[in-house]
């Protein structure tokens, strides 16, 4: 099964050696968990993102920064583990959950990523609905969104580059380390906030291209992020 890991802590300035101290850290995991990663990588900081709100219909673009001092995506993985418990145990040596914390999802389908490394200009695009509206996969309304998706697809064509649904937010688990004890939460991570039903992997040549392919996604809310193009994460 797949597992997509969001990797959420709050924004903070790095001296060169706290940098190079945690992309060691890192380094670590990738060796460590090789065999289970599938696809992943960290996101430049929020202040570039976009958040797209109204639908495809009549999208309101909002340029970053969000909250000031919340806690935001900082990278994400496609992990596939045996059971739920394989994925956290994974989880629980992501750097991340030292000082933040990740979050798992069940993946509704494959692994929803190229096989090879991306080239160019990429960015993910997290869906996000309000918690008391899940969608279920195989449900009536999960099917019905599904045709939508089929007909952003084609209008989106070769720009999309991996994507899958999440089951709901009841299925997710929240991984958190401190002091050395393993901390798991039912649920996002954020009690009350937008919570993620998908995500997409899109190519385009510059912002303003990924927020126009962004806009037509049949989703709430949709918060566009660049990828940082690292290897591995």
């Amino acid at each position: 099964m797949h597992y997509f890991a969001l990797l959420i802590s709050k924004e903070r300035d790095r001296t060169p050696e706290e940098g190079a101290a945690e992309m060691a850290a890192y380094q670590s995991f990738h060796e460590k968990a090789a065999s289970a990663i599938r696809g992943g990588d960290a996101l430049l900081p929020a202040a570039a993102g976009v958040r797209i709100t109204g639908g495809p219909d009549a999208p309101v673009i909002t340029d970053g920064p969000f909250v000031e001092g919340a806690e935001v995506a900082g990278g994400y993985y496609v992990f596939e583990a045996e059971n739920l418990d394989e994925a956290l145990a994974l989880a629980r040596d992501i750097p991340a959950a030292k000082h933040g914390g990740v979050e798992i999802w069940p993946m509704a389908g494959g692994p929803g990523l190229p096989p090879q490394p991306l080239a160019g200009t990429n960015w993910i695009a997290l869906l996000l609905e309000p918690p008391e509206r899940p969608v279920p996969p195989g449900s009536p309304e999960w099917e019905a969104m599904v045709v939508q998706h089929q007909e952003f697809g084609a209008a989106a064509g070769q720009h999309i580059k991996g994507g899958a649904g999440l089951h709901p937010p009841s299925t997710a688990t929240t991984v958190r380390v401190r002091d050395g004890q393993v901390i798991t939460t039912d649920g996002p991570y954020v009690e009350g906030a937008e919570v993620a039903n998908g995500f997409y992997v899109l190519s385009a040549s510059d912002r303003d291209e990924a927020v126009k392919i962004a806009a037509m996604i049949p989703a709430s809310t949709v918060q566009l992020r660049q990828l940082a193009g690292v290897a591995g994460l």
